[in-house]
């Protein structure tokens, strides 16, 4: 995937939250998916389909990736002060096996949710912290994008330890951004979801839910 940090950026998004402890990213209604606008990643065959579906932990976002890569996103102000912390729930019913996620060819992941910082004039210039649902990594590797040292791979959940079943993560935002790009971010700029198999030419599927920011 050749990332480009402008192409994740969707609608600005004012939120007011009942607990300032919290502060939730997604609605995950059909109302939200029809606002943000979808980009396709430059060079990429297909879009990525994201449609909303519902369990007893409520909505969620599906993404069928097949040889396609695009993403939804927010550009939203998260106090990383006060709310440090990502959480994320998600699931991978079909995974990448086999491909070099570090590699240009086989840049795909099946799930992933970008945690980007404006530190320049242009897109390019931003950082980002890409935590990722792997197919082939294990938890904790981490590791540059091979197409910009401006982005980061950080593997969170693999398919490797859970394989089409829900599991949550939770990772340090304000820690990471200072041990992967020494940077002290006081505020994060946006974030985005992106299920993608341009390299691979492959089929993925996932699903997200509950993507939130908290104190600890």
């Amino acid at each position: 995937m050749k990332f480009i940090f402008n192409i994740l950026i969707g609608v600005l998004i004012i939120f007011e939250f009942s607990n300032a402890n919290e502060v939730k990213i997604f609605e995950f209604t059909e109302l939200e998916l029809s606002q943000l606008e979808v980009r396709k990643v430059r060079g990429a065959d297909n879009n990525t389909l994201y449609e909303v579906g519902s369990n007893e932990k409520g909505n969620f976002f599906k993404a069928i990736a097949d040889n396609a890569a695009s993403g939804l996103g927010k550009e939203v102000k998260i106090d990383l002060n006060k709310t440090p912390f990502i959480n994320i729930t998600w699931k991978i019913e079909k995974d990448l096996p086999g491909i070099n996620e570090n590699t240009k060819k086989g840049h795909d992941f099946a799930a992933r949710v970008f945690a980007v910082k404006k530190t320049g004039a242009t897109p390019l210039s931003n950082r980002a912290i890409n935590y990722v649902f792997s197919s082939n990594n294990e938890i904790g590797f981490n590791a540059p994008s091979p197409y910009t040292k401006k982005s980061i791979d950080n593997v969170l959940a693999s398919t490797k330890n859970n394989f089409n079943e829900w599991v949550t993560v939770k990772a340090n935002v304000k820690e990471d951004f200072k041990k992967f790009h020494n940077l002290d971010v006081k505020e994060l700029d946006g974030l985005a979801i992106m299920s993608d198999t341009d390299n691979s030419k492959m089929k993925a599927i996932a699903y997200y839910q509950n993507i939130y920011f908290s104190e600890n």
